[in-house]
C-alpha cells in the first residue's frame, strides 16, 4: 500500500466521518427546531387560553358590573319617583282647607286627647296657618293654644303636669300611613 492510497483512505474517512456528523448534527437541529416548534405551539396554546379565560372573566365583570350599574340607577329613579310622590301628597295634605282639614284636625286632637287625664294643662301647638282653628279647638277642650309647629297640619300637645307629649300631626300619620304602605305603592307605580 503506497504512501498516497493511505492518505487518501483517512481522507475518504475524514469525509465519512465530516458527512456523519453533518447528517447527526442536521437530524439534531431538527430535532430541536421541532421541540422548540412543539413548545412554542403548546405555549401559544396556553397563552391562547389564558387570554381567552382573561377576556370571558373581563367580559362577565363587565356584564355584572353594568347589570349592577342598571339596577343602582332603577331603584335610584324609583326612590326619586317615590319621592316626588311623597311631596305630592304633602303639597296636598297642607292645601287641606276648610271643612275637610277642621275635621281631620278635630279627630287628631280627640285621638291625642285621650293620652292625658281630665285637669292636665295641656297646650295645643300646630301649623302657623291653622293657628284660627287651633285656638278655637283649644278653647272647646280647655286647652291653651301655645303657638306654632312646623308641620303640615294637626296637633303637637303636651302637658307639664303629666310630662307627656304626643304628636299627632299630618305628618306623622304621614310617616305611618307612608312606611307602612309603601311596598305596595312602590309595587303598584313599579309592578305593573
Amino acid at each position: 500500500m503506497s504512501l498516497e492510497t493511505v492518505v487518501e483512505d483517512i481522507r475518504e474517512e475524514a469525509r465519512a466521518r465530516a458527512e456523519e456528523i453533518r447528517a447527526e448534527g442536521e437530524e439534531r437541529a431538527e430535532e430541536l427546531v421541532s421541540e422548540a416548534e412543539s413548545d412554542a405551539a403548546e405555549i401559544l396554546d396556553e397563552r391562547e387560553r389564558e387570554v381567552e379565560r382573561e377576556i370571558t372573566q373581563m367580559r362577565e365583570q363587565q356584564l355584572s358590573s353594568a347589570k349592577l350599574e342598571a339596577k343602582q340607577k332603577r331603584l335610584e329613579a324609583r326612590r326619586n319617583v317615590l319621592a316626588q310622590v311623597r311631596e305630592d301628597v304633602e303639597v296636598a295634605i297642607a292645601n287641606l282647607e276648610g271643612d275637610t282639614r277642621e275635621e281631620l284636625t278635630r279627630e287628631l286632637l280627640d285621638v291625642a286627647s285621650e293620652e292625658f287625664d281630665d285637669g292636665d294643662d295641656v297646650t295645643i301647638y300646630g301649623r302657623a296657618d291653622d293657628a284660627a282653628l287651633l285656638e278655637t279647638l283649644a278653647d272647646e277642650y280647655d286647652y291653651a293654644y301655645a303657638g306654632e309647629y312646623d308641620c303640615l297640619g294637626g296637633v303637637v300637645l303636651e302637658s307639664e303636669k303629666s310630662r307627656i307629649r304626643v304628636n299627632n300631626t299630618f305628618d306623622s300619620v304621614l310617616d305611618r300611613v307612608w312606611e307602612n304602605n309603601l311596598k305596595e305603592t312602590s309595587e303598584r307605580l313599579f309592578d305593573q
